[in-house]
């Protein structure tokens, strides 16, 4: 009796290793004909490069920001990032993106050389774009350079606006000395 139960666990394990050893050779790098190249799997993947990134409608930047061209710079993975923008009446527009030692290892470096994060840059308006994947310090980079340029574009705007109340206080004392001279040279005449 324990010849047979043996005997029939013996079929049954011969039988469950001869079913499972048919399945090995069908997922990609067990050697199979059958298998999938990586070329070909290429081939039906979706390029995560070709979406477009499109601004809806006449977005600005968030802001008060002066109209000229800044330049920012973020650190990224290897070196600095840098990032050109134009700011006019309120809308930016990405001129360039590059970067300082980043390699060609890098998930971001062709992101940034095939203008992909200027397109994101111009339709968030803003440093508010969304992570490559693959590129997340990168990314980081980008939104730093973004965000120093937008800096300096305030900053320029400030500037702007307390040179033209500078030169409204000179006018009206300018106005005010005048007219206290004015005063005393009538004053004198009489």
């Amino acid at each position: 009796m324990n010849g047979v139960r043996t005997t029939a666990a013996l079929c049954g394990a011969t039988a469950l290793v001869l079913g499972l050893s048919g399945c090995g050779a069908s997922f990609e790098g067990s050697g199979s004909k059958d298998a999938a190249t990586a070329e070909q799997l290429a081939l039906r993947t979706e390029d995560p490069w070709a979406a477009e990134a499109t601004a809806t409608g006449p977005a600005r930047a968030e802001g008060d920001l002066h109209d000229g061209v800044y330049t920012g710079r973020g650190r990224g993975m290897e070196g600095w990032i840098s990032v050109t923008l134009l700011v006019d009446d309120g809308r930016l527009t990405c001129l360039e993106t590059a970067q300082d030692g980043e390699s060609q290892s890098r998930g971001g470096y062709e992101a940034i050389r095939d203008g992909r994060y200027a397109a994101m840059i111009e339709a968030a308006q803003g440093a508010d774009i969304d992570a490559i994947a693959g590129a997340t310090i990168t990314t980081a980079g980008v939104k730093q350079a973004v965000e120093d340029a937008l800096a300096q574009a305030e900053a320029g705007a400030a500037s702007a606006e307390g040179a033209a109340a500078a030169d409204a206080a000179t006018a009206a004392d300018a106005v005010a000395s005048g007219a206290a001279t004015t005063e005393k040279e009538a004053g004198s005449r009489e």
